[in-house]
């Protein structure tokens, strides 16, 4: 086991060499870097969590925002209503917003949105979070009016997710290569394999951005990241994915660096309509093999933290509950034991390539040898294989992935969810947090659900990822933390000497 985890810890110096030329700013321009290059830029169309990134309040706008803090902000939407009931919204709309081709923004556009993401036909992955609007109405160019069918406390939070952002009818179809939104930059060219060319919009509504030109960068290996800002190619790495290089950029005054909160929880999903995934104690045996400290130390190089349930130290509403399932591996053989695996058993362990997937999965390959179970680790390209045969068809044992989006934990009541895990009581909690009609129950229904999911297992619980910014000094207002997966440049700017 040992070896394996040295192997894991052993860092590349293929850098420890390069002399780098002075880092000169880049006038109006700036250019961030991207693990993973999206298959769409439409955030509305799968809602992958790469589009976002790219055009989220770049060149896409919702009725509402959320900001830097996790805060919900008015946006296309000036103000609201909630009646008493909580079924009614009433949405004051901005006047005289146009689409980046010259249509006008209103009431009808909104509709169709909503319309659109809630359709039959939707190919949104999260229309899930707004099941509760029942009908959409728009009385007038400047009002918008959403009918639930029930409460729904979180409904204008999801409002201000990607995936629920503003689309012109007319471009609906084409968004997904050529982008059209209302926000303060345009897209101007997608060179596949590499980078999106964005510039600010003339005719944006709001506040006009500092900068003129956004390149958006595609690198996903880490090594390759920490050259290309090292080179000064790039300016903005928002999630730096080499935590063992980390260190190094924080004594570089030609860099501003922070370590962050950021939503993405990393587990190992498991089907729970396989054998031996079926049976709770062969999950609590798998878990309580895991030292959640040491893979982390193996992994990101220390900078993470251990969860035992589905939601990281970022939300409100976050609970310790590593506790449930400590390490424990003489307490995990009796556990297989008693389900009947008392020599271990054999499993796939299909891992996305995705550099922190495949780490931790050579990590926990040899915590589960411990126990006498053998995992045998089979990549899958990521996106398009890993989405199909596990996200998609289920077609997998455990796979492992982190998930960004936050306040998320109602994927666990999905039908159908990679999961395939079922609890009448997990589905109650969730249901209570819709109806909460203050923040006290609101919270109690949260907490309620990460103790479910903590007890139960549908996934093995491992870290929250933090979030590590490494940036040019002189750059100001990129995001130091990750309430949203995003790479928001609108109030980025070159400070002056």
């Amino acid at each position: 086991m040992f070896s394996t985890l040295k192997r894991a810890l052993a860092v590349s110096l293929c850098l420890a060499g390069l002399t780098s030329p002075a880092l000169a700013r880049s006038g109006t321009d700036v250019t961030f870097v991207q693990a993973v290059e999206p298959q769409g830029l439409d955030p509305t169309s799968g809602s992958p969590v790469a589009a976002g990134q790219v055009t989220w309040e770049n060149v896409f706008e919702g009725l509402v925002a959320i900001d830097r803090n996790g805060q919900i902000q008015p946006q296309l939407a000036r103000s609201w209503q909630i009646s008493e009931d909580g079924l009614t919204y009433r949405f004051a709309l901005q006047p005289d917003v146009q689409f980046h081709n010259g249509a006008p923004f209103s009431s009808a556009s909104a509709k169709f949105t909503l319309d659109r993401l809630l359709s039959d036909q939707s190919t949104n992955g999260q229309k899930a979070l707004f099941s509760a609007i029942e009908t959409v109405e728009a009385p007038d160019p400047q009002t918008l009016v959403l009918h639930l069918s029930h409460p729904d406390s979180d409904l204008l939070y999801w409002l201000g997710f990607p995936a629920a952002v503003m689309v012109d009818p007319a471009s609906a179809a084409s968004n997904a290569t050529q982008p059209v939104g209302t926000g303060p930059f345009k897209v101007d060219e997608w060179r596949k394999g590499d980078r999106v060319l964005m510039s600010a919009w003339d005719g944006y509504w709001g506040t006009k951005p500092a900068l003129s030109h956004v390149t958006a960068r595609f690198i996903a290996d880490p090594q390759a990241q920490s050259a290309a800002l090292q080179s000064g190619q790039v300016d903005i790495i928002s999630e730096f994915a080499a935590p063992e290089l980390f260190d190094r950029f924080t004594k570089d005054a030609r860099f501003t660096t922070h370590v962050g909160s950021g939503e993405m929880e990393v587990v190992a999903g498991m089907n729970n309509a396989r054998k031996p995934f079926d049976d709770l104690r062969v999950r609590q045996a798998l878990q309580m093999s895991i030292d959640r400290s040491m893979l982390i130390e193996a992994v990101k190089s220390g900078y993470g933290t251990p969860i035992g349930t589905h939601f990281s130290p970022a939300s409100p509403y976050y609970e310790d509950l590593t506790g449930e399932y400590p390490y424990d591996p003489a307490r995990a053989r009796q556990l297989l034991a008693e389900a009947g695996y008392p020599d271990g058993f054999a499993f796939t362990f299909k891992v996305p390539t995705r550099s922190y997937a495949q780490r931790s999965a050579e990590i926990l390959q040899a915590f589960f040898q411990q126990i006498g179970v053998t995992a045998t680790i089979e990549p899958s390209t990521f996106p398009a294989t890993w989405i199909q045969d596990v996200f998609k068809d289920s077609n997998y044992d455990m796979t492992i992935i982190g998930h960004a989006e936050p306040m998320d934990i109602g994927i666990y009541a999905r039908s159908p969810y990679y999961f395939n895990y079922h609890s009448e009581a997990f589905s109650a909690a969730l249901s209570a947090i819709s109806q909460a009609r203050d923040e006290a129950a609101r919270a109690a229904g949260y907490h309620k659900a990460q103790e479910i999911l903590a007890h139960d297992l549908p996934a093995l619980f491992l870290y929250s990822d933090p979030k590590l910014g490494v940036w040019k000094a002189g750059l100001t207002g990129v995001w130091e933390n990750g309430p949203v997966p995003a790479n928001d440049m609108t109030d980025v700017r070159w400070t002056s000497d």
